[in-house]
This record gives structure tokens, sequence and C-alpha cells, in this order.
């Protein structure tokens, strides 16, 4: 066997490994999706009794009757983008002065960012439900069942590692772009807002689709946090869909299908910014 066949074999074994493994990435979506239109009864006797005629559009109108599901939908928004907003402000600032600093301790202080990634975040969930209940006792701030609450939480998870995304895209880019803007009599500031933040665009698109979509899909803390509809998100709704209501998986299925497409959609429309922003700097710096 030549190496030109080796080669072949190799690369025709690898394409077939990773097509495999794309399928069963995205069978359970095809899954949800057919599911969502068939019946209860369907669903529950298994994928062979699926039928593509007479899907069950209705489920779909069902979902919307039997749970405010608008309302975990509103409230998830609010608290998804404000938290996306906060979270990605404060990354692009501290990421910023983390690439293009040195100071006491930034060693110290880039690996203790790191290492938060490294503790279950349930770990932190009695803490912190401890901690508002004292809030509301000995000043009075309600935590609880509320936006700032959410937020809250939601934007101190999510920023370390938005800060170490933005510091790998600073860190690619030239210092030189960043001196011939001083040199031409710009201040610091006036660089940074004029030459480096447009070029670290794609990075910064990165950074508030990670933190939306991973805000978007929690449910642990949203579930603990959040007993009121008017504050609860679309996770919580989803989860609703069991026990509460008999089991109705096609309804949950349409919830599902409902909160999924368009996440899908947007990641496809600006997976080129999240992937170029996810891998700066990985050679360079």
């Amino acid at each position: 066997m030549s190496k030109q066949q080796s080669r072949f074999i190799l690369n025709g074994s690898l394409t077939t490994f990773t097509w495999m493994i794309v399928l069963f990435t995205i069978f359970p979506i095809f899954y949800m999706v057919f599911a969502s239109l068939h019946s209860n009864e369907d669903i529950l006797r298994g994928i062979t009794s699926f039928k593509l005629v007479d899907p069950k559009w209705e489920n779909y109108r069902d979902m919307w009757i039997n749970i405010d599901f608008f309302n975990f939908f509103k409230n998830s928004l609010i608290i998804c983008t404000v938290t996306m907003l906060l979270a990605s402000s404060f990354a692009v600032m501290a990421g910023y002065a983390l690439a293009k600093y040195r100071f006491f301790g930034s060693k110290t202080l880039e690996m203790g960012i790191i290492s938060t990634q490294m503790i279950p975040g349930i770990m932190f969930l009695l803490p912190i439900y401890l901690m508002f209940l004292g809030l509301k006792e000995v000043l009075g701030i309600p935590m609880i069942n509320t936006y700032w609450g959410m937020i809250l939480v939601y934007t101190a998870f999510y920023t370390p590692m938005s800060i170490w995304i933005m510091r790998s895209f600073f860190v690619a880019i030239p210092n030189d772009l960043e001196e011939s803007a001083l040199i031409d009599g710009c201040t610091r500031f006036q660089a940074f807002v004029k030459v480096i933040l447009p070029l670290s665009v794609p990075g910064m698109i990165a950074t508030c689709i990670y933190i939306f979509l991973t805000a978007w899909d929690e449910l642990l803390f949203a579930w603990v946090l959040t007993t009121s509809p008017d504050v609860q998100t679309i996770p919580v709704g989803i989860r609703l869909f069991v026990g509460q209501y008999q089991n109705r998986y096609d309804l949950l299925m349409s919830a599902a299908t409902v909160v999924t497409i368009p996440v899908i959609i947007t990641f496809f429309l600006t997976q080129k910014y999240f992937i170029r922003g996810m891998t700066a700097g990985a050679v360079k710096g």
C-alpha cells in the first residue's frame, strides 16, 4: 500500500468518524423537533411510533396556554441581556488591563481568575442562598425572587471566563498600534477607545454570545433562587412541564424547540465572530 493510499484511507476514516460524532450530537435536536409534533402517547410509546403525517401543531399552542411561556421568555431576556452587558463590560476593562499592563499581583490575579472555573458551581449554591437571606434580614435588601439577585449571581459566575477570553484577544493585538496612536497625540484612553476597541469587536461578540447563551440555559440557580413566575426564567418554566402538568412530554418538547431554535440561528449567524474570538491568542501571547 502506497503512502498516498494510506493517507487517503486515514483521511476517509477521520471524516467518517467526525460525521458519526456530528450525527450523534445533533440527533437529540432532531428527536426533540419531531417529538414536539407528536402526541404525548406517541412519545411514550417510543420513536417507532413517530409519523411524518398529521403533525400535532397544536402542541405549540397548548404550550403557550398551559403555562404563561411568554412571561418566562421575557424574564430570561431581561436577566440574560443585563447580565451580558455587565459581565462583558467588566471583562473588556479587566481583560485589557491584564493583557497590556504588568502590576503587582497581576500573574496571581490571572491564575485566580481561571482557577475559579475549576470549582463546581453547585458548591456556591447554599452560601449564596444564605447570603441572600442575610441581606434581606440585616439590610432589608431583597435578593431572592428579584431580577437583580439573578443578574448579580450570573454576572459573578460568567465574568471570570469572559475576562480570560478578552485578555487572550487583547494579547493578540500588537502593542505597536496603540503606541502609534499615543505618538499621534491620543491619550491612553483615546487609544483604547479609537484603536483597541474597534479591533476587539470579534472578541466582544464572542464574549457576549458566551455569556448570553450560558445564562439562557442555566437552571440550578434559577430553580433555587426564584419561586415566583414573575422572575422565573425559561429553563424553570420548561421544568414545570414535567410533574406539574402530568408529564406532558409533548409540551416539553415544544417548549424546548421554541427555546432552542432561536439560539441555534443566532449562533450560526455569529459563528465566525464567536470562533475568531474564542481562538484569539491561541498562538501568539
